[in-house]
């Protein structure tokens, strides 16, 4: 019995320190340092343009790319400092032919369609700027992004630098799609905030991210989350990727569920892949603060709270036959109520019924599900980097 009491506390302990314990106890960090003053604002050292290029990675974007220009062209930042470059590898479609349209604008392109990962890695060779710039080709950005995000490379010890993403919500678009993914980024935003206050952010996000073009590191052609990996092997050279919200690309969110689960089974697959990838990362002797955020803000979510839950939930119930305590009584209710609020919420989303109390648990347990099918097409190897892009309203 006390094994099992043990099993269900830690448990219980690790999911919630995951989801909220982390960034209740950064934020509580960061507000004793501020109290006592030890929070010192960012050293801008007044006006900073340098060359900056910015890649999009575009496959088969005919129907957003001409856009996508536009609101490349209409970036506040001086335009011969900034290089434009879509990389079109393997694009059937118009892609490459409205690009080709516009002066100013440079081409890489292949009839091969080798992934994105390949693309990037063979942009980086014609990079002769000091930073660069990415971004998706289905997200526009705010027009003074540019300027957000290299303003703090005059500090030397900035490695990378992340932008904001957001989710554009309607009230056509307010299903269980928009609104879990809207509500999930903004709850990753908070986090990034004070991961970047704290020490770095853990992770850059493609839809928008810089880096010193110096620290690349051509990623392997197999490696999902290229993101995650470039930003966190700069982390690894002992430099900071920080977060600015000031600088944010936009995108619609997910046609449905059903899209936002392919793209959710890649990123989780992508996860158990970089945690091979980065298991240096555990040594928190050496890497120090980078390895708290590491294991308290990716590994345990993605590694043990899928497995955790299951384990929480069958283990209160057997306490509670067991001692009959109005404790495990309590928990256990409330364990189910949760979980038939998120079957509810997976009812209700089927029938495009909006009841956005319901998203919270439906939107949760959705991710931790998608985890399961990421393991299984990691662990099978079914998970190209070819993979096909969820759909966007």
């Amino acid at each position: 019995m006390l094994v099992l009491e043990i099993l269900f506390w830690s448990s219980l302990l690790v999911v919630f320190y995951s989801y909220l314990g982390y960034g209740l106890l950064l934020w509580a960090y960061l507000q004793v340092k501020k109290i006592f003053g030890k929070i010192q604002p960012p050293p801008f050292k007044g006006y900073f343009e340098p060359e900056v290029s910015l890649v999009i990675a575009a496959y088969n974007e005919e129907d957003v790319i001409e856009e996508k220009i536009k609101n490349c062209l209409e970036l506040d930042y001086p335009k011969g400092k900034l290089h434009i470059i879509f990389v079109a590898d393997g694009s059937n479609d118009q892609t490459t032919t409205v690009i080709g349209r516009y002066a100013g604008i440079e081409l890489l392109f292949r009839p091969e369609r080798l992934g994105k990962v390949a693309a990037i890695n063979r942009a980086m060779q014609y990079i002769k700027t000091p930073f660069v710039v990415f971004c998706d080709a289905n997200t526009f950005l705010n027009k003074e992004s540019i300027r957000e995000l290299v303003k703090h490379y005059t500090d030397d010890k900035i490695g990378g630098v992340a932008g904001e993403k957001k989710v554009i919500t309607t009230t056509k678009s307010g299903d269980a799609a928009a609104s879990g993914e809207g509500l999930y980024w903004k709850y990753e935003s908070f986090l990034k905030t004070l991961d970047s206050k704290f020490y770095s952010v853990v992770g850059a996000a493609g839809e928008l991210f810089s880096i010193r073009t110096e620290l690349y590191e051509p990623v392997a052609p197999d490696v999902l989350l290229d993101d995650f990996i470039i930003s966190m092997n700069i982390c690894k050279k002992g430099y900071r990727v920080i977060y600015e919200p000031k600088a944010f690309a936009s995108e619609t969110p997910s046609f449905s569920m059903k899209e936002e689960q392919k793209r959710k089974i890649r990123i989780s697959a992508g996860g158990f892949q970089s945690v091979l990838l980065l298991g240096e990362l555990l040594n928190i002797f050496k890497f120090g603060k980078l390895s708290f955020q590491y294991i308290s803000h990716r590994l345990l979510r993605w590694i043990l709270c899928p497995v955790l839950l299951p384990i929480i939930f069958i283990s209160n119930l057997f306490l509670y036959y067991s001692t009959e305590s109005s404790i495990y009584l309590t928990l256990f209710i409330a364990q189910l109520l949760f979980y038939i609020a998120a079957y509810t919420g997976y009812l209700f989303a089927k029938k495009n019924i909006k009841i956005k109390s319901l998203y919270v648990p439906y939107y949760f347990v959705f991710m931790n599900f998608a985890l399961y099918l990421g393991l299984k097409k990691f662990m099978s190897n079914q998970q190209s980097v070819l993979w096909d892009k969820a759909k966007r309203k």
